[in-house]
């Protein structure tokens, strides 16, 4: 081959190869392990899109949802640290506590936990270590407050039943401070154990055999999945009713107060993307809420015969009529 023709070969050949790619970035991928029904992710969704994240674009969302399947929570969890995931987001004491033995090296961040310190995921909430942080419900703290919400507007209350999760770690600390607020204010409590949604007619029939004339259920998703079943059965059995989700008032229960879910769930995408950035989560206090929101169902209010106290009215965020 002459020097003309080995030249011609050595340009067709370069030219017909194909031009390096320039590999592409990668994205960071969070695990989303949700115990409740996806609809409740949107205000965290929102949140992300607030910091300026788009799923798809700059970030990629693994989920697995359990529909109030608890079971499926120890599967997931360990699914999703086998994705390697970046950090893993979640709801509530059970699923926290799946993640935590799922993993000891994955960011977590945990929101509406009831009581981090007594559900044995941190040690305090200054600086929990380790690798989880999030938000707390405060759960305890907001018992209180329910008793004595009820108390103002059901003055003649005596008895209370209480439905709580012994499953739950957070509940039995909750438990507590409820009977001391109630019986601080001459309240006979009555605590009803609730594991399953399977579970919710005999609770209420043993409020009603016990001739409770009051009701707290402290939040657990066992629970939450099954709002509108407790609301009814609140109303079948005319008993007022107030509750740790705002949503419970709009399904016809009494009254509901908490922390401000937008609110907190934002807070939770913040530290998400500071842990992207490169903080660690066990350096980032568990936040506690500093908003919260009062709802008041008027209509029920009055198919109980109950006339609610202006001053209550006055507080409320939301008023249903």
């Amino acid at each position: 081959m002459n020097r003309r023709a080995f030249i011609g070969t050595l340009a067709g050949g370069l030219l017909g190869a194909p031009l390096p790619t320039r590999a592409q970035p990668k994205i960071p991928r969070i695990g989303v392990l949700w115990p409740n029904p996806p609809a409740t992710f949107e205000d965290f969704r929102a949140g992300l899109t607030e910091l300026g994240y788009v799923e798809g674009r700059n970030i990629a969302l693994e989920y697995r949802w359990a529909q109030g399947n608890l079971d499926r929570l120890p599967q997931f969890a360990e699914e999703l640290v086998k994705l390697k995931v970046d950090v893993i987001v979640t709801l509530g004491p059970p699923a926290a506590i799946a993640v935590k033995r799922a993993t000891e090296t994955v960011p977590i961040v945990v929101l509406a936990i009831g009581d981090p310190v007594a559900s044995g995921l941190v040690s305090n909430l200054g600086r929990p270590g380790g690798n989880l942080t999030g938000t707390t419900r405060m759960l305890s703290e907001m018992s209180t407050k329910h008793v004595e919400l009820l108390k103002q507007a059901v003055p003649s209350l005596s008895r209370l039943a209480v439905l709580w999760n012994p499953d739950n770690s957070s509940h039995m600390p909750a438990l507590k401070s409820a009977e001391t607020a109630a019986h601080s204010l001459a309240i006979k409590v009555r605590a009803v154990e609730v594991r399953s949604p399977s579970d919710l007619h005999g609770a209420f029939a043993t409020s009603e055999r016990d001739r409770c004339d009051g009701l707290l259920f402290l939040a657990d998703p066992v629970f939450f999945i099954r709002l509108r079943q407790v609301a009814d059965l609140a109303a079948d059995r005319r008993l007022p009713a107030v509750s740790n989700f705002i949503e419970f008032v709009r399904l016809g229960g009494l009254m509901g107060y908490a922390p401000s879910l937008p609110e907190e769930f934002r807070r939770a995408a913040s530290y998400v993307d500071r842990i992207l950035k490169g903080a660690k989560p066990g350096d980032l206090p568990i936040q506690q809420p500093t908003k919260f929101e009062l709802a008041i169902n008027l209509k029920t209010a009055k198919a109980l015969g109950l006339t609610i106290p202006l001053s209550l009215l006055q507080r409320a965020d939301q008023v249903n009529e």
